[in-house]
């Protein structure tokens, strides 16, 4: 293995550390927020969560493109707060990524928090606990197999991601190349070894992933219950 695909790893694992966590920060209001409403605001917001779910990951990258370039509303913006441009940086990456993987977090903790139902907060209401209490105190603890899900699927996710990648960050060595870029750019120069290694560390990666969700997640459900 050369010194850029241990390159291509360590940025792909601090990518999807990063994106991560930012997504447990974006998406936890919002599942409390669409697990608690239930109208038809609540359905269009729920639709466009999903939406990174069937769109093709080279259109998301494309619309994010624009909108991220110095043409675009965002990169504009980010031009006038002397910010630059986002697009073929690590920080685009996170961007692009954070949209991408949305619903693999909020799907998860949002089903958590409505399997919780209403009875556990009303009990606590009734001891005086005030709405922020209720959510640290009561719903955060019993959400735990939600959010366990959500990082495992969140982070995996991230690490497999390619079409946004590409789309967005190019193929910039110790910048925006990640291991999938990196599979790729072996397979195009035809040296099968190299592609074949990573590929099927990819493969060890993605089943161990599947195996801990499974087996720690019921556990996390069974103490839950």
């Amino acid at each position: 293995m050369t010194h850029d695909d241990l390159e291509a790893i360590w940025l792909t694992l601090k990518l999807a550390a990063t994106t991560t966590c930012l997504l447990l920060l974006l998406a936890t209001p919002l599942a409390w927020w669409l697990a608690a409403k239930d109208s038809w605001h609540r359905k269009v917001v729920s639709a466009l969560v999903a939406l990174p779910l069937i769109l093709p990951p080279s259109v998301l990258g494309y619309y994010l493109l624009l909108l991220l370039g110095p043409d675009g509303a965002v990169g504009r913006l980010t031009s006038l707060l002397h910010l630059g441009m986002l697009p073929f940086t690590f920080r685009g990456l996170v961007a692009g990524s954070v949209l991408f993987s949305l619903p693999f977090a909020v799907q998860p903790i949002q089903s958590a928090f409505e399997a919780i139902g209403k009875r556990p907060l009303e009990v606590a209401a009734t001891l005086r606990a005030n709405a922020w209490d209720r959510f640290l105190s009561v719903a955060l603890p019993l959400a735990r197999p939600g959010f366990f899900t959500a990082t495992i699927l969140a982070f995996a996710h991230t690490v497999g991601e390619f079409g946004v990648v590409l789309m967005l960050g190019g193929n910039i060595q110790g910048e925006t190349r990640v291991v999938s870029v990196a599979i790729y750019n072996h397979a195009e120069a035809m040296e099968y070894g190299a592609a074949n290694l990573l590929a099927g560390g990819m493969v060890l990666f993605s089943f161990a992933v599947l195996l801990m969700l499974y087996l720690a997640g019921g556990r996390f459900w069974k103490v839950a219950r």
